[in-house]
């Protein structure tokens, strides 16, 4: 396969990962509803998922490097990693803001994955709390 089709597998292996993280996601607020603890989420996420088939860790620490250097050992934490490409940042809150989207866009950079979710189960709808973050060069 060449350098052209492998691109597309591996944007094709992100969207259907992206779209079993939702399908995952529906099924948890489904049961769950709004309103409970991020922790709640994230584990009954990682129960999901696993049962879905899919590598996935949870409170993942990425160190902070700065001019080359490691400057914090767990500088950040991340909610899931699945499959080692995509983070997903949980919340629970009234309203998503814009500095929720920086955090995840900052992590995504940091750890230099290609794409986040940032899902919000604090939504009736839970279509409405979820906000995917591509992390473009």
């Amino acid at each position: 396969m060449g350098e052209g089709g492998e691109q597309l597998k591996y944007k094709m292996d992100l969207n259907q990962i992206s779209s079993e993280i939702i399908g995952a996601a529906i099924n948890v607020h489904k049961e769950l509803g709004p309103g409970l603890l991020e922790s709640v989420y994230q584990t009954c996420m990682i129960v999901e998922l696993q049962q879905m088939g899919r590598k996935v860790h949870g409170e993942v620490s990425f160190p902070i490097y700065y001019r080359n250097q490691i400057v914090q050992e767990e500088g950040f934490r991340i909610d899931l990693l699945i499959e080692d490409i995509i983070i997903v940042e949980l919340k629970s809150v009234e309203k998503i803001q814009e500095v929720h989207k920086k955090q995840l866009l900052t992590y995504l950079r940091l750890a230099k994955k290609p794409l986040g979710l940032l899902i919000n189960f604090n939504e009736v709808l839970l279509k409405n709390g979820i906000t995917r973050i591509i992390n473009a060069p």
